[in-house]
């Protein structure tokens, strides 16, 4: 028999060996394999051969496991991030840090990518599975937000094009058009809602604001993005612009805390616009504490609709306020990850992270 875990919130053992042997990334840091016969724990994606189901206990944090007197495994990485126990992302991730820092001036392209010394499908292959977009995609998100970090602070759309490291305004209009759904040219001085550009470790973030509430906090990325960015320019009446007011201060100041692990409250005023049973819905998924998840009948149940699943399901689909309104807290019933418009790998950051937060166990 394999011995159970410690926490009682994770599916049984049978299902969790299962997803070892399959080497299921839906449960990617979310549970973890301690091998008693080796003392070592992993990630359920490691390469290494298999245990016996009678040699294995799963732990639902890498704390867990150290804690029952396991090692971390050398192949897999399992106190390190996924994403930067591969080589090649560490590699690319670090060339790329360095060449925004040297200026606009260094571009990516695939000959870049294999002057390099890498294979660009093997790269792509990886960056998907590991962020959702390639290493390409990723190099021109960040020009991007140089671009509007520049906007932000006034300067011209030529300035941006320049500081993005784009080749003509048309290219760069394109590009931003695509990403935010609104063409540099159309953006307001002086408007009702700004937007502004968010670092974040899990890859940048556009926040919507006026001067009194958070209208819109996003993953750049998202494919939802664009049009959510038109509703709220057709809403405000093209009064839409980009800089800093004080609820983008204040998302931000809660950001930090909250990646670093120091607090997972936000206090940040909320402007959101829905149907009085998608605004119950929202509701009911602030009421989740971090740390734990909730399956879409849990939701229904608890706001009083247990035949509404689908219709909860919508409404959690439908939240354009990122980790404050948090939808990355709802899994499937099974216990598997579903659906997240920032990506799966981010849920799983995500839940992962917030793992810090939760009750010890008794």
């Amino acid at each position: 028999m394999i011995e159970q875990g410690y926490d009682t919130a994770l599916p049984p053992d049978a299902i969790l060996y299962a997803a070892l042997l399959a080497r299921d990334s839906a449960w990617e840091g979310r549970a973890f394999v301690g091998v008693t016969s080796t003392g070592i724990f992993c990630r359920l994606t490691c390469p290494a051969r298999n245990p016996r189901p009678e040699n294995c206990r799963f732990f639902p944090t890498p704390a867990a496991a150290l804690a029952a007197g396991f090692r971390a495994c050398k192949r897999c990485h399992p106190l390190a991030p996924e994403a930067l126990a591969d080589p090649l992302v560490r590699a690319l991730l670090a060339a790329l840090d360095a060449d925004l820092k040297a200026g606009p001036e260094a571009r990516w392209t695939e000959a870049r990518v294999v002057e390099a010394g890498f294979d660009p499908s093997t790269v792509r292959r990886v960056f998907r599975r590991h962020f959702g977009v390639t290493f390409l995609d990723l190099a021109r998100q960040r020009r991007l937000g140089a671009g509007l970090k520049t906007l932000a602070a006034g300067g011209k759309v030529i300035e941006a094009q320049l500081e993005a490291g784009f080749e003509s305004p048309s290219a760069f209009r394109a590009a931003f058009a695509r990403m935010a759904g609104v063409a540099p040219g159309a953006l307001a001085r002086d408007a009702l809602l700004r937007a502004d550009w968010l670092e974040t470790p899990l890859g940048p973030m556009i926040a919507v604001a006026d001067a009194r509430a958070l209208h819109l906090l996003e993953f750049v990325g998202r494919k939802a993005l664009p049009a959510e960015v038109r509703r709220l320019h057709a809403a405000a009446k093209g009064s839409l612009g980009v800089g800093t007011l004080p609820p983008h201060d204040q998302i931000a100041r809660e950001l930090a805390a909250y990646f670093e692990g120091r607090s997972a409250s936000f206090t940040v005023p909320l402007a959101q616009q829905g149907t009085p049973f998608t605004r119950r819905v929202w509701q009911a998924l602030c009421e989740i504490p971090a740390g734990q998840t909730r399956s879409y009948s849990q939701l229904a149940q608890a706001i009083g609709r247990p035949e509404a699943v689908r219709a909860v399901a919508r409404a959690n689909g439908a939240n354009q306020i990122a980790l404050i309104v948090p939808c990355h807290r709802v899994i499937g019933a099974d216990g598997a990850l579903t659906g997240y418009g920032g990506g799966l790998w981010r849920k799983q950051r995500l839940i992962d992270l917030e793992q810090q937060f939760a009750p010890a166990p008794a």
